[in-house]
């Protein structure tokens, strides 16, 4: 049902002037997804300042019934930040709310607004000596309030945690109007339940995040990054088991991806080079950080994986600009997917000591169930998130995919599951995942999930459609 008139004169002066606008075209990049699978309908974006705004915004949404979608980089995988077709709901874009609220060194936080892009806050934390360890491919864009609302993972994991892990404070806006004041992040507090717990992975469904008490750590003195190829995903997480060992837990990054994806990079993107001289049947791209010197440690464990045979080959990153270098080629691996042809995206996560085999053994069903099917797997091997992508042929992608994409999906999802594993990982369940979500996940889960909702949000104005 389209919004009517007085509902939007409501909601525009909720926000006050010069915070919205109804040009279609302003609004029109925000109605589509970053991989152009979902396309909504919105007459209206709200583009508030401060958090007294969005409090008047969703007071006003609640009086009028009328959904909201919140929305920061718009980065989102699984359509979460778009909204629906039918036009009944209007954006609330949190991108004028990105200031560096406060940094306090000495007790290692931040505080930042919910628009604040990760690179930003990156570059904030390291101005004070300190580091934000939570970094992703899309951290030019993406910003605090979606990682949050998504429980995002990225590159870190391993070491650090989740955005869950990451969070000591939320200001929040709930579906009535008031707001949640929990930015002090004292380390202990067993003062009732924990809501803003609630809102991080929630999606937008319980409320608005509009600030974060964010987890820094001292900057590390020094990087060590190496570039590995390794005959399997098993002897990878052998090599990645004797650096930790090693390393007294330094490891701070560790990526697994196939030979087939690194071709990939290097046939669409232009100004990268194999970072080795020999060919492998998976790579390892890993990266330890300390406050001592890591190159001989490094060379020294990759030593004994060669002899071991858990690598075949391996290079040292010797500056820093070939450190980065290397890191883009992982980074970079989704776009030159998408420009190589259509594929199915699964974000999926299984026990890290299930991981290697998942990754051989369910490609090799997939492919054999699936005559011409190309699986892609790739990811954070020691958290055991796997994006697992199943490509179309080459001569005929959209067809296929339109004949066996959800039976496809379906199937990958059944494997996880069989593995006790989860089919959201890192990207939330949105809209794309919410209907094997309901076939699939736990029911005494999903009816503490749906009962939290009703009662947080009887109205349902929360990012309508989504999760649930």
């Amino acid at each position: 049902m389209a919004i009517d008139a007085t509902a939007l004169s409501a909601l525009q002066t909720a926000a006050g002037d010069g915070n919205w606008t109804r040009d279609p075209d302003v609004i029109a990049p925000r109605l589509l997804d970053w991989r152009r699978v979902f396309h909504g309908a919105a007459p209206l974006l709200l583009l508030p300042r401060h958090v007294d705004q969005v409090a008047a915004i969703v007071r006003a949404a609640a009086a009028h019934r009328v959904g909201l979608v919140p929305q920061g980089g718009n980065t989102g995988l699984v359509g979460g930040n778009i909204p629906p077709a039918d036009g009944s709901c209007a954006i609330l874009g949190l991108g004028r709310m990105n200031a560096i609220r406060a940094v306090d060194a000495a007790g290692l936080t931040m505080t930042v607004e919910a628009g604040a892009i990760l690179q930003t806050v990156h570059e904030a934390a390291a101005a004070a000596g300190c580091a934000f360890p939570l970094s992703l491919g899309a951290k030019g864009s993406a910003t605090i309030g979606g990682l949050v609302s998504t429980n995002a993972g990225g590159v870190q994991v391993l070491r650090h945690g989740t955005m869950r892990a990451l969070v000591a404070g939320l200001e929040a806006v709930l579906p009535s109007g008031e707001v949640l004041h929990q930015l002090t992040g004292l380390a202990k507090d067993n003062s009732g339940y924990d809501i803003k717990q609630l809102l991080i992975g929630g999606e937008g469904t319980l409320g608005i995040v509009t600030a974060v008490a964010l987890k820094l750590v001292p900057a590390p003195a020094h990087r060590a990054i190496a570039w590995v190829g390794v005959p399997a995903p098993a002897a990878a997480l052998a090599l990645l088991a004797r650096l930790r060992r090693l390393s007294g837990g330094q490891v701070e990054s560790f990526e697994l991806l196939s030979d087939a994806g690194l071709q990939l990079v290097l046939q669409h993107l232009p100004g990268h080079r194999a970072p080795l001289a020999t060919q492998h049947p998976w790579h390892v791209l890993v990266e330890l950080a300390g406050p001592g010197s890591l190159d001989a440690l490094l060379a020294d464990g990759l030593a004994e994986a060669l002899a071991a045979g858990e690598a075949g080959d391996a290079t040292i990153a010797a500056t820093l600009a070939q450190g980065l270098a290397l890191w883009r080629i992982r980074e970079e691996l989704p776009e030159a997917e998408r420009r190589d042809g259509v594929a199915v995206h699964h974000d999926i996560a299984v026990a890290v000591a299930a991981a290697p085999g998942f990754a051989m053994d369910a490609g090799a069903a997939i492919e054999a169930e699936f005559p011409g099917a190309r699986v892609l797997a790739f990811g954070h091997l020691g958290d055991g998130n796997l994006h697992f992508n199943v490509r179309a042929p080459a001569a005929d992608g959209p067809a296929f995919l339109a004949a066996h994409g959800k039976a496809i999906t379906a199937r990958v999802y059944d494997l996880v599951a069989a593995a006790g594993g989860s089919i959201s990982a890192e990207h939330g369940i949105g809209v794309l995942k919410r209907a094997e979500l309901a076939r699939l996940g736990d029911p005494a889960k999903l009816a503490a999930i749906r009962a939290i909702k009703a009662a947080l949000d009887p109205l349902g104005i929360m990012n309508p459609g989504k999760m649930v």
